[in-house]
C-alpha cells in the first residue's frame, strides 16, 4: 500500500509564484528516485496560506531513503532565499504522513 507525504507550507500573501515557481524549476528531480510514484503541488483556492505538497511512495523506507539522500538536500538547497523583493517564501512548514486506506481509479463503473 502506497504511502503518503504531505508537506504543509505556510506561503506569505504575495509569495505564491516565487513558490510555484521554485518548484517549476525543479519539476520531475524525484522522479527517478526508487519507489516514488508522483507528485503534486497544490496551491489553495480558499484564502488559506498552506500550499501542499503531495507525494506519494511505494513504501516508508523509500521516502527515507530519498530524504536522506544528496539529491534531497541538492533540491531543498537555497529554500530559505528571500522572495524577490524581499520576505520570506514560506514562514514554515509541516510533514503529515498517511497511508492510503481505500482509493479508486476514478473510472466509471459499467451499469448492470
Amino acid at each position: 500500500m502506497s504511502v503518503i507525504k504531505i508537506n504543509a507550507i505556510t506561503v506569505p500573501a504575495g509569495a505564491g509564484d516565487e513558490m510555484a515557481r521554485r518548484f517549476a524549476s525543479r519539476a520531475g528531480a524525484v522522479d527517478g528516485q526508487p519507489g516514488f510514484e508522483g507528485f503534486e503541488l497544490l496551491r489553495p483556492t480558499d484564502g488559506r496560506q498552506q500550499w501542499l505538497v503531495v507525494t506519494r511512495w511505494a513504501d516508508e523506507a523509500s521516502f527515507q531513503a530519498w530524504a536522506s539522500s544528496p539529491a534531497f538536500a541538492h533540491g531543498h538547497a537555497g529554500a530559505d532565499r528571500p522572495a524577490p523583493g524581499g520576505g520570506p517564501v514560506a514562514s514554515s512548514s509541516e510533514l503529515w504522513s498517511y497511508e492510503v486506506s481505500t482509493a479508486s481509479g476514478g473510472q466509471a463503473r459499467p451499469r448492470s
